[in-house]
C-alpha cells in the first residue's frame, strides 16, 4: 500500500469546498456521472479508431445506493485509469496558493469546479470517504483502489477488479443522508442527467404484483440518450416536437409553435425553443428555458445566456461552450455568451418574420398567444423594435389586424387633431365601453383594442417611436373632443344656468374613498347621451403603470378622477334645467340679488385696492374685502344648498347619475337595488 499526500498547497482543501460549495452540494451527482460518461465516450472514441480492439459489451453507467453501508456508488465500463493515472489526475491538483484562491473565488462559489477541474473533489461536499476502485482498458492493467478521508492523505492499493473502468464509492457525512433516499436520488439523476448520451441505471423497473410494487430484472434507465435536439430538423415531424415538450412540461397546454437551433459557427448552440401559450402571470412563466453543456444540465435560470424576453420561452438550449459551472459576472463579460443571446435573437425574430410572410392568416389567429412575447421584447431590448416591426400587429375592435404602417395609412387625415397628430382610439374592454366604441365608430373613427398584460407601457413606447401619434382610450372624453379639430363651436349654455346645472348634480355623486368627480356641461348636440362619464387618459395611465412598475406609487395612491359631462343638448338635461329653475326661483332669487350685489361690491374694492400699492391699503379696507368675500361665499352656500336639497328629491337626476355610474361599471350594492327600484318605478 502506498501513502501520501494529495499536491495541494494548503491543507484546507476540503473545508474550503465543502464551505464554497455547499447551497449546491446536489451537484456532486452531476459531476460524478458526468466524469463516468466521459470514461464510457473515450472508451468509444478509442475504439473506433482501433486503439482499443477489446470487446466493447453493454455499456451503462450505474448509480446504486446502499442504506445500511451509508454509500452511494457510481460506475461504468469505461477507460479506467492506472496508479499513475490517479497520481496525475486525481492527486494532482494545481493551485496558485490558498490566499489567491480565496481571494479570487470567494463571491463565486459556482466558478470553483468548472475553473480548477474539481469535478471529482465535488463527491467531498457530501462525503467523508470517497473510494476509487478502477482498472484500465489497457492489456495486463493492474486494478487499484485510491481511498481518502476528506484530509489531503491518501491510500492507494493494488486490488481485484474483475472488469475495465470505475467504481467511485462515497461514504455520505451524517449531514448527508436525505440523499440516500430512493425518491431524493430519482429526482437528481433526472433533473441533472436526463439527456446524458449513455445509458444511467438506477435500480430496477418495478412493476405491480400480488398488491405490491416488485423489481424486475429490467435496469431503471432514467435517461434519453438521444434527445430531440440532437437530431435533424428534417428527420422529424410536428408530433415528435409536440411529444418532446409533452416530455419536458407535462403539465403544459400545447405549444404554439417551435424553433429548432442548429448552429456549429461561430460558436456550438442546438436546441429547441418552444413558444407556450401564457394566460396571465409573466413571472410564473420564466426560467422554463434548461441549459445543457454537451448533454449535462446546467442551470434553468438563463438569464444572461437568452435576452429578458425570451426567457418567456420554454425548451432547451446545449452549448459546449458555455462551462458547467456559470456565476453571472462571468456570463455577463463571456463574449461567447453575447454571441448566442444575439443568435437567439435573431433566429426567433427570423421565425415569426418567416411564419408572417408564409402564412399570415395563421399568424393572426395565433397573435393573442404570441404578442406578449413581443411586446416584452419591445419593452425590455431596445434593438429589438427594428426588427420586429414588420411582423407586429394591432387588433381593432372588429377583430382585424394591421401592421403599424398599414393600420396608419388607414386612420391618417380622419384620425388627426388639430395639432397634427394622429390619434390611436382605443378599448381595453370592448362590453364596458361599448357605448363610446359605437360612438366613435360611428364618426367614422377606427378604435383597437389594447387588453394584453404589457398594452398600457407598450402605447408609451409607441408613442415615442411613432412621429407625432398619441394613444386615447375612447372613454377618456366626449366624441367631439377625443379627436380635436377647427370645427365651429355650438352655443354653450350661459355661465349662471351651467352652474345651476352642474351644482345639483355634483352635490349628488356618490361619496366613495378615493374617487373624485367633477360635474361639467357641454353642447354634444341632441342625439348624443344626456351623461357621460370620462376619465383622463393621462391619470388613467399613470395610474395603471403604478401598478406594473416600480417607483410610480405616488400615482396609485391618488384618487380615481372622473368626469361627468352634462350634455346641455340633451332633452332631458333640459328639462331637468327648466324643472330646478322653476322650482326653485322663487328661494333662490333673493340670494342671487345678494351675490350680484356682493360681486358688484367685491369688484369696486378690488379696483379702489388695486390703484394703490400693497403698502398703501389699509387694515380696514384689506377686512372689507375680505368679508366681502366671506359673504359672497355665505350666499354661494345658501344656493347650492337649495340647489342640493332640490337634487335630494329629484328622481330624473339619480337616474340620470345612476346610468352614468352603470355604464361604467361603478354602480353597485344598495345603489343599484335603488336603481332597479326606481326603475320599475318609471316604467310603471
Amino acid at each position: 500500500m502506498k501513502q501520501g499526500n494529495i499536491g495541494v498547497t494548503t491543507e484546507n482543501i476540503f473545508p474550503v469546498i465543502k464551505k464554497f460549495l455547499y447551497s449546491d452540494h446536489e451537484i456532486f451527482i452531476r459531476e460524478i456521472v458526468s466524469n463516468a460518461v466521459d470514461a464510457t465516450q473515450k472508451l468509444k472514441t478509442l475504439a473506433g479508431k482501433g486503439d482499443f480492439q477489446g470487446e466493447m459489451g453493454e455499456l451503462k453507467v450505474y448509480v446504486s445506493i446502499d442504506k445500511d453501508a451509508k454509500t452511494i456508488t457510481v460506475s461504468d465500463r469505461g477507460i479506467g485509469m492506472t496508479a499513475e493515472e490517479i497520481e496525475k489526475y486525481i492527486n494532482q491538483i494545481a493551485f496558485s496558493g490558498a490566499n489567491d484562491f480565496l481571494d479570487k473565488y470567494k463571491d463565486e462559489a459556482n466558478a470553483i469546479i468548472g475553473h480548477f477541474g474539481l469535478g471529482f473533489y465535488s463527491s467531498f461536499m457530501v462525503s467523508k470517504q470517497v473510494d476509487i476502485i478502477t482498472r484500465s482498458y489497457q492489456e495486463g492493467a493492474q486494478a487499484v483502489k485510491w481511498s481518502c478521508d476528506g484530509s489531503p492523505s491518501y491510500t492507494i492499493e493494488e486490488v481485484e477488479k474483475a472488469d475495465r473502468g470505475t467504481d467511485i464509492v462515497m461514504h455520505l457525512d451524517d449531514d448527508c443522508l436525505e440523499f440516500l433516499e430512493k425518491n431524493k436520488m430519482e429526482d437528481l439523476l433526472r433533473k441533472y442527467c436526463h439527456f446524458l448520451p449513455v445509458p444511467i441505471a438506477f435500480g430496477k423497473k418495478t412493476e405491480w404484483k400480488d398488491g405490491k410494487q416488485v423489481d424486475t430484472d429490467e435496469d431503471n434507465i432514467i435517461n434519453n440518450v438521444e434527445p430531440l435536439w440532437t437530431k435533424k430538423p428534417g428527420d422529424l415531424k410536428d408530433e415528435d416536437y409536440k411529444e418532446f415538450y409533452r416530455h419536458l412540461f407535462p403539465m403544459a397546454d400545447e405549444p404554439l409553435f417551435w424553433i429548432h437551433l442548429n448552429v456549429d459557427y461561430p460558436f456550438n448552440l442546438t436546441g429547441i425553443l418552444y413558444f407556450p401559450k401564457i394566460k396571465n402571470n409573466i413571472e410564473m412563466q420564466r426560467n422554463k428555458i434548461q441549459l445543457y453543456c454537451n448533454q449535462v444540465f446546467v442551470t434553468d435560470s438563463v438569464d444572461g445566456i437568452v435576452p429578458e424576453f425570451l426567457t418567456l420561452l420554454h425548451g432547451v438550449i446545449d452549448s459546449p461552450d458555455i462551462p458547467l459551472n456559470v456565476s453571472r459576472s462571468y456570463l455577463q463579460s463571456d463574449a461567447n455568451v453575447k454571441k448566442i443571446s444575439g443568435y437567439i435573437t435573431k433566429k426567433v425574430s427570423d421565425r415569426l418574420a418567416s411564419i408572417f410572410k408564409s402564412d399570415r392568416p395563421d399568424f393572426e389567429k395565433k397573435w393573442d398567444d404570441i404578442k406578449i412575447f413581443i411586446h416584452y421584447g419591445l419593452l425590455t431590448q431596445d434593438d429589438y423594435y427594428d426588427k420586429a416591426k414588420a411582423y407586429f400587429l394591432v387588433k381593432d375592435t372588429d377583430g382585424k389586424h394591421f401592421t403599424l404602417d398599414e393600420y396608419k395609412d388607414l386612420i391618417k387625415g380622419n384620425q388627426e387633431n388639430k395639432d397634427g397628430q394622429l390619434v390611436y382610439l382605443y378599448a381595453n374592454d370592448p362590453d364596458a365601453q361599448y357605448t363610446y366604441i359605437e360612438a366613435a365608430k360611428n364618426k367614422g373613427y377606427s378604435v383597437l383594442l389594447m387588453d394584453g398584460q404589457l398594452d398600457t407601457p407598450l402605447m408609451g413606447l409607441l408613442e415615442r417611436k411613432l412621429e407625432k401619434s398619441t394613444f386615447t382610450r375612447v372613454d377618456a372624453d366626449v366624441i367631439d373632443r377625443l379627436i380635436q379639430k377647427e370645427e365651429t363651436k355650438r352655443d354653450l349654455l350661459e355661465a349662471e344656468r351651467s352652474d345651476k346645472l352642474s351644482s345639483i348634480f355634483r352635490s349628488q355623486m356618490p361619496k366613495t374613498d378615493k374617487t373624485e368627480f367633477n360635474v361639467e356641461v357641454q353642447a354634444l348636440g341632441a342625439d348624443q347621451l344626456p351623461v357621460m362619464i370620462t376619465q383622463s387618459e393621462y391619470m388613467r395611465r399613470m395610474k395603471e403603470m403604478a401598478r406594473i412598475q416600480a417607483g410610480m406609487s405616488f400615482y396609485g395612491d391618488m384618487p380615481d378622477m372622473y368626469n361627468l359631462v352634462l350634455n346641455s343638448d340633451a332633452p332631458l338635461i333640459q328639462a331637468v334645467l327648466a324643472d330646478s329653475e322653476s322650482a326653485t326661483a322663487e328661494q333662490l332669487k333673493p340670494i342671487e340679488a345678494e351675490l350680484k350685489g356682493l360681486g358688484a361690491r367685491q369688484a369696486v374694492l378690488r379696483q379702489e385696492q388695486d390703484k394703490k400699492k400693497p403698502e398703501d391699503i389699509t387694515q380696514e379696507e384689506k377686512d372689507d374685502l375680505k368679508k366681502c368675500g366671506e359673504d359672497i361665499q355665505a350666499e354661494q352656500k345658501k344656493k347650492n344648498d337649495i340647489l342640493a336639497a332640490y337634487g335630494k328629491d329629484n328622481e330624473r337626476v339619480h337616474q340620470l347619475i345612476d346610468l352614468a355610474l352603470l355604464q361604467n361599471g361603478m354602480l353597485k350594492g344598495e345603489a343599484l337595488t335603488r336603481f332597479v327600484k326606481r326603475s320599475v318605478g318609471f316604467i310603471q
